[in-house]
């Protein structure tokens, strides 16, 4: 049998939220290099406290050298950690976060965020996600979607999840909280066609509560019974158009047989109705 000789080696670790990397140094191990970066490592960061991650590279650190034990190798110096593009706030913001999970299958969810960012948000929930499913969060405020990707996920006490959902790229509008394009008050009739729960197609008739440039709030489509679904909304000899539902109106409510849908083939609108600009507040003239 041989044995092996224990070594020092310092591996390098990054938060889970992608703004801080680090080395940390083990002492007296027996693995290899690759078996080391294959295991999770503890280690603290600044911002968001103790994490735990698989390190992204490491290096072997000479035994013979007592000076380098604690010292960071001298490819990445500690002035060359990334910094974040934009700060990440403590707020919260009232969102529905929807999808397809493998664990689970489709679901909608409704919670808050427990702080975000113009690359997305961190939320608390109960659906049980995997890291690498792409979904969508709509933002309650404005009703309007992003597609976004789970990059992190911490389980907590209460049995529900922190979890961290990035945008493909930065968005520095989603979290405002009023609506870039603000919707009309319009009463339109239009047709609608989709799939049921069942996989069965449907179309029925259905009346605009108000519409925008994106999107369009209708009112007793009774098939959709989850948002995420494709559906084909018409009006007549206007034309056609394909959405997403964001979101659903919960029974009890005052939204309550509504639906917000979302234009997926930007300037194809069935409705050719010529929006009238908001007109902006004024504010009283300080003395």
């Amino acid at each position: 049998m041989v044995l092996r000789t224990a070594k020092t080696f310092s591996l390098r670790v990054r938060c889970p939220y992608g703004d801080f990397d680090d080395w940390i140094t083990v002492h007296h191990r027996i693995e290899s290099l690759e078996q080391l970066c294959g295991a999770p490592f503890e280690f603290e960061c600044p911002t968001h406290g103790a994490q735990q991650g698989f390190p992204l590279e490491g290096v072997e650190k000479n035994p013979s050298s007592s000076a380098s034990k604690n010292s960071t190798p001298p490819c990445t110096p500690k002035s060359a950690k990334p910094h974040r593009s934009s700060e990440r706030k403590p707020f919260h913001a009232p969102v529905r976060v929807y999808g397809w999970s493998k664990s689970f299958g489709t679901f909608h969810e409704d919670t808050t965020t427990l702080m975000f960012n113009t690359n997305g948000a961190l939320v608390r929930m109960a659906t049980p996600l995997e890291l690498g499913e792409n979904l969508f969060i709509v933002n309650k405020f404005t009703k309007e979607e992003q597609e976004v990707r789970v990059v992190f996920k911490d389980p907590q006490p209460d049995g529900k999840f922190d979890i961290g959902l990035a945008f493909a790229k930065p968005v520095t509008t989603f979290w405002r909280k009023t609506r870039r394009n603000p919707r009309a008050p319009e009463a339109l009739r239009v047709f609608v066609r989709g799939k049921d729960r069942n996989g069965n197609p449907f179309s029925q008739s259905s009346y605009t509560l108000d519409i925008s440039e994106d999107g369009a709030r209708l009112d007793n489509v009774a098939y959709l019974t989850a948002p995420g679904e494709i559906i084909e909304v018409k009006r007549r000899w206007h034309g056609k158009g394909r959405f997403r539902v964001a979101w659903i109106g919960q029974l009890g409510t005052s939204e309550s047989n509504q639906v917000g849908i979302y234009i997926l083939d930007s300037g194809k609108l069935p409705w050719h109705v010529k929006l009238a600009k908001p007109i902006p507040p004024k504010f009283p003239r300080k003395s």
